[in-house]
């Protein structure tokens, strides 16, 4: 499983021309699942996520985590992060997990965020076309990857 963590003073997901979610300072989760990913990749990504210093401490530095500051967590699938472009200039996707285990796939993982953090989650819609707009803060910018750590 990729993921792309955006620190933001805010972020919305907008469908059809309609506000569908909305946060204000916290992560931004772009997740993409990979073919053979497991729960236990999901686990790594959300335990993560949840615990990452990425916010300053009164001198500065990282030292603090979106839970220990309570702050918001939108998701958004985005299944391009398994994007090859080794070969041509077309991105070939045949590493991303299928389109029905995706969904089924995507939505445990919300589950599991919104179970470990609740009441401070939304999300994007799995396979909609959507207008994701933030403000990044920073920029602070992470990618994390299970499978270089499981």
């Amino acid at each position: 499983m990729r993921a792309v963590i955006q620190r933001v003073k805010e972020a919305s997901v907008i469908i059809n021309g309609d506000t569908f979610a909305k946060i204000g300072k916290g992560i931004l989760l772009f997740a993409a699942l990979k073919d053979d990913d497991s729960e236990k990749d999901m686990d790594y990504i959300v335990k993560k996520t949840l615990e990452l210093r990425i916010f300053e401490n009164d001198k500065g530095k990282f030292d603090h985590s979106l839970k220990e500051l309570d702050l918001e967590l939108l998701i958004v699938s985005q299944f391009t992060l398994y994007g090859d472009t080794k070969n041509g200039r077309r991105p070939s996707f045949t590493k991303a997990m299928n389109v029905r285990d995706a969904s089924i796939n995507f939505y445990q993982f919300i589950k599991k965020f919104k179970d470990a953090y609740p009441n401070r989650v939304q999300n994007g819609v799995f396979q909609a076309m959507m207008d994701i707009s933030l403000i990044n803060d920073g920029p602070v910018t992470i990618l994390l990857d299970s499978e270089q750590t499981i």
